[in-house]
């Protein structure tokens, strides 16, 4: 017996369930030659401990994408929760130098930028790029990693930011009735 054809999912159904999930917020850049680029994400996940791996989703239409086929490296800041200015800058279709524009950085390893006073950062060496609809999935062996400064992260959830009290706790967006 042959399973049925699945019903398509509602694209809104499921961004209104996905942005359920809280998420940490990174700014993942990239070098080549002079040129910066760069871009948040939330879409990041640890893969391996040997080797330590790090899997990152970017849109094929970023300006980051080719930057990073190119290279072949890559890196991700980790972004504290007094940091949100930067998540929304670099959220934002702007040319690289406007997003980078008065961002503290340092170079790492790989050339890539790494914002500074960010919760840490991970550079990482593309092992893989896989085409994913309308993604491109990296996977990257880490080359170094620097412990930034230990407090409390920016979280993402339901289409906005927790909210970080004067202690360091997080209030999430209630739920929508």
């Amino acid at each position: 017996m042959t399973p049925a054809a699945p019903t398509p999912v509602d694209p809104a159904e499921f961004r209104s369930l996905m942005s359920r999930w809280a998420t940490g917020v990174a700014i993942v850049t990239a070098r080549e030659a002079s040129h910066d680029a760069g871009l948040t994400v939330n879409g990041l996940l640890s893969v391996s401990l040997a080797p330590p791996s790090l899997l990152i989703s970017l849109t094929r239409d970023a300006d980051t994408t080719p930057v990073i086929e190119r290279t072949g490296a890559f890196a991700a800041s980790f972004l504290a929760a007094d940091q949100r200015a930067w998540s929304e800058r670099f959220a934002k279709p702007l040319a690289a130098p406007e997003k980078f524009a008065g961002v503290p950085v340092h170079r790492g390893r790989t050339g890539a930028a790494l914002l500074d006073d960010s919760l840490g950062a991970i550079e990482c060496r593309v092992v893989s790029a896989t085409p994913a609809f309308d993604h491109t999935l990296f996977l990257g062996e880490v080359v170094a990693v620097e412990l930034g400064n230990d407090r409390t992260p920016l979280v993402f959830q339901r289409s906005g930011y927790a909210e970080a009290d004067a202690e360091g706790r997080l209030r999430l967006a209630p739920p929508r009735r």
